[in-house]
Order: C-alpha cells, then sequence, then structure tokens
C-alpha cells in the first residue's frame, strides 16, 4: 500500500473525528469538557468504551497469542464478566453518590488528602506511560507506512499525531470523547470482521468451514486445568480476570469519566454490565483471526513467526493476502489506538486539574488553566515516546511496561481498605503503602521463583493490593470511621 493512499486514509479519518468534535463543543462550558452534558445513553457510551479498553497493542498481540497461549486468554476474559459485576454495584454507588468529577475524590473523604493526592498521583504516573506508549507503537506504524517514506523525522511523526489529537479533544473534552468512541469503536471492529472475511476468502474457507476448521486446530485450546505452577492455569487467569478490570476500569478516571457520563446510576450499571460481555465477542474475533492466519501460513509450507506479535502485521502488510486486509489492518491500529488515546489525555486534563491543581470544574479561569494542562501533558507524552524510540529494545520496554502495572495494586489495596473496613489511617504514611506494596510484591515473586520455582503471573495484581492493604491495616488509627 503506498503511503499517499495510507495519507488519504488518515485525512479523511481525522476529517471525521474534527468535524465529530465541532458539532459536540458547541455550546460546551467547563463541566462539560470533564462530564459531558449527561445526554448519551448508556448503549452509546457501552459501545464506545470498547474501543478504548482495545489499544493498537491489542489488535496486534492477541491473535499472536495463538501461537504460544492457544485461547487460554479467554479465560481471563470470562474473568472480566465477574469484575464489571463488582464494579457497577460496588464503585459506581459510591461514584455517583459523591456527585464529583474524579472518582479520587473519595479517598479523601474516606482516608485523607495526602491518600486522595498519592492515589491522583498513581493514576496520573501510569496512565501517562501507557497511553505513551500505546502512542508510540501507532506512531511508529504511521511512520513507517507513511512519513517516513515522505523524509519527514521521527520526532515531527510524534508531534503530527499529538496534534491531531489535541484538535479534536482540547474543547469538548469528554463530550467529543463519547462520540468519537463510537466511530473509532465502529471502525475497529468493522475492519476486524472484514478482514477475518478476506483472509477466510485466500483459504477457500465458508463461514462453517471457518468454525470447524478453528474448533479442530490445536491452537484454539481454551482451559489449562492440569498444571497449577502454569500462567495460564484457569483459576489464575479467571480470579485476575476479575481484579483487572475492578482496577483498569473501576478504579481508572479514564474509564469511570464516561460512565458519570450517564444520566443515571441504573443506566450506568447497564453500561458497565454490557460492556464486560462485549469483550467476549472482541476478543474471539481477534484470536479466531489469529488461528486463521496461522493456517494460511501453514496452507503456504511457510514458518509461523518466532515472535507471535509478527503474525497479524507480517501477513498484513507483506502483500501475500489481497491489498485490502493492509488498508484494514492500517484502520484497525489506528482507531484502537487512538480511541484509547485521546480518552487518555483528556482523563488525565481532568486528573491533574481537579485532584492536584484542585480547580473546580466550574471556575471561571478553569477552561484557561484546562488548556494548558492538556497541551503540557501532550508535551509530556511527546518526550516518552521518544524515550521509548530512544531504547529500541523490546525487552526494555516490555520491563518498563510490567512495571507500570504495578502501580495499580495500591490503588486497588486503597479502595479496598475505604469500602470495607471501618478504620481510619494516619494520613501522613499512606505513600509510604503505596510505595512498600510493590516493591513487596516484587520481592515475593523473586522469592517464590527462587525457593518453589514458582513464577507469579497475572496474580501479582491481587498479592499487590492485599500487601497494601495489610500495611494500611498496620498504619490504621485507634478511632472507627464515622
Amino acid at each position: 500500500m503506498s503511503p499517499t493512499v495510507t495519507a488519504i486514509l488518515l485525512l479523511v479519518y481525522f476529517a471525521i473525528l474534527i468535524l465529530i468534535s465541532y458539532l459536540t463543543s458547541r455550546k460546551s462550558t467547563p463541566d462539560v469538557f470533564f462530564l459531558g452534558k449527561r445526554t448519551a445513553t448508556w448503549p452509546m457510551i457501552a459501545f464506545g468504551m470498547l474501543g478504548v479498553s482495545l489499544s493498537g497493542i491489542s489488535v496486534i498481540s492477541v491473535p499472536g497469542w495463538v501461537l504460544t497461549n492457544q485461547f487460554h486468554y479467554l479465560q481471563m476474559v470470562l474473568g472480566y464478566v465477574l469484575g464489571y459485576y463488582a464494579i457497577a454495584y460496588i464503585l459506581l454507588p459510591v461514584y455517583y453518590r459523591l456527585k464529583r468529577p474524579s472518582i479520587y475524590s473519595y479517598l479523601q473523604e474516606r482516608l485523607g488528602g495526602i491518600s486522595y493526592k498519592t492515589s491522583a498521583a498513581l493514576f496520573l504516573i501510569n496512565r501517562t506511560v501507557v497511553a505513551s506508549f500505546r502512542l508510540y507503537v501507532v506512531a511508529t506504524v504511521l511512520h513507517s507506512l507513511v512519513f517516513e517514506q515522505w523524509g519527514i523525522p521521527y520526532p515531527l511523526t510524534i508531534v503530527i499525531t499529538l496534534l491531531l489529537i489535541w484538535l479534536y479533544t482540547y474543547r469538548a473534552g469528554i463530550q467529543t470523547i463519547i462520540w468519537t468512541d463510537i466511530f473509532q469503536t465502529s471502525v475497529m471492529i468493522l475492519t476486524l470482521v472484514l478482514t477475518v472475511y478476506y483472509v477466510a476468502s485466500a483459504l477457500d474457507f465458508s463461514f462453517t468451514d471457518v468454525c470447524t476448521k478453528i474448533a479442530a486446530s490445536p491452537f484454539s485450546d481454551l482451559f489449562e486445568w492440569d498444571d497449577w505452577r502454569s500462567q495460564s492455569h484457569f483459576l489464575k487467569m479467571f480470579l485476575a480476570g476479575a481484579f483487572i478490570p475492578i482496577v483498569m476500569t473501576g478504579l481508572d478516571q479514564d474509564m469511570m469519566q464516561k460512565n458519570l457520563g450517564c444520566k443515571t446510576l441504573k443506566d450506568a450499571q447497564k453500561n458497565m454490565i454490557v460492556y464486560g460481555y462485549g469483550f467476549l465477542p472482541i476478543n474471539l474475533i481477534l484470536l479466531a483471526l489469529g488461528v486463521l492466519l496461522a493456517l494460511f501460513l501453514q496452507k503456504e509450507g511457510l514458518p509461523l513467526p518466532t515472535k507471535g506479535d509478527e503474525l497479524y502485521p507480517h501477513l498484513a502488510t507483506n502483500g501475500m493476502l489481497p491489498p485490502a486486509v493492509g488498508i484494514l489492518f492500517t484502520l484497525a491500529i489506528i482507531a484502537a489506538t487512538f480511541s484509547s488515546a485521546d480518552s487518555a489525555l483528556t482523563a488525565l486534563t481532568t486528573s491533574f486539574t481537579l485532584d492536584i491543581l484542585n480547580l473546580r470544574s466550574d471556575a471561571k479561569h478553569a477552561v484557561r488553566i484546562r488548556n494548558i494542562v492538556h497541551l503540557g501533558l501532550s508535551f509530556l507524552i511527546m518526550l516518552l515516546i521518544l524515550a521509548f524510540r530512544w531504547l529500541n529494545e523490546g525487552s526494555v520496554i516490555s520491563a518498563l511496561f510490567t512495571a507500570v502495572s504495578y502501580l495499580y495494586g495500591p490503588l486497588l489495596g486503597f479502595f479496598a481498605f475505604g469500602l470495607f473496613t471501618p478504620w481510619q489511617v494516619r494520613d501522613r504514611l499512606t505513600p509510604l503503602a503505596a510505595l512498600l506494596g510493590p516493591l513487596l510484591s516484587y520481592f515475593l515473586s523473586r522469592w517464590m521463583a527462587l525457593q518453589w520455582g514458582y513464577t507469579m503471573g497475572y496474580e501479582l495484581l491481587i498479592v499487590n493490593a492485599a500487601l497494601t492493604f495489610a500495611l494500611l491495616s498496620f498504619i490504621r488509627k485507634p478511632v472507627l470511621a464515622k
């Protein structure tokens, strides 16, 4: 696919996003940026949130996982459903009772100001790095497909990418994001379905053939019951799947900001449940695509890639499949990544403005401060993307990305302590608990690997939260919460 065709696709795509921004930003007020106009119905929000949760990394990696982990990932997706029920009926009532744009204000009310600032800081650090990493992936794709062939340097590619996001988010905020999410999720799902169709056609498979061949393939093995030491054991993945959405959605300002845009608590709860079930068909499509791509390579007598992440991008861009597959792959990557990145930038702006600067959402100078923060965070993300590019080693970036996940454990521990105990804490010591929880989790996982040969997998999140919870119990006050 020529860079000119790709560039035209990008221009049309972003022209639609900017048009959506214009239509949704009219008569915008400071409060609309943070909470929207509460006019979007819950099915619309639930549908759009699916695209936010699936980044370009998911589109690249999930099909490739079948080469090493078969369909085991669906065990975790089944656990997601349980986690979303917990969010709907435990966390959402708390957030709606607060009637504040920031979810971390609950900890200010329950544990104290320092606990509140600590939780907001954890979110800001984690989400900034994750958003930067996701944008690094899509910016690298765009650079190789378009800008590099035109002689444009990589840093300028980053500036152009962030400028496009900034243009359609800086005015209307969450109100714009809700509608752009709907558009981008639609594009992502449509491109994946069409890609499956084109790959199946290249294999001369009918719909029935697709179902039977995937079911018969060794790549589609779903459940792992036997080896309890395996990271893919059902119980480990299901329990981790139940807790991951609680922290990555229920305790994440980015995701909860959309739920707070629903008209009522009941609508938000419906949104969350339907959203949780929505992961099953989308991830099933991604995994099915991975099996079909592997079968295509076997049909052509070609070896499977050594790295699963190379499976989809390699076949989509090397000309072996119809040209439409390359176009659809590019659109799917762009839609998935920008859907998660633009909402992250809006949520980061909200959290920093309200939680760190203590600015009221309806303050007279809110728009000016908010725009400065929005621009400053865009610049910070640009620097982080360039840092990823400079490191240029998959192992280093993978280690950094894994380290970021440690930050979610303290958030879960903080909220669990606030929700399920009657105790107050010595507020000034809570940052120490947030620091020691992940450190103890790391050393415990290392010790278990050396002592018993047990490799801790996704359950590390639960251990991290439990240790943080224990540390908060250790520094509790003798006086019960009011």
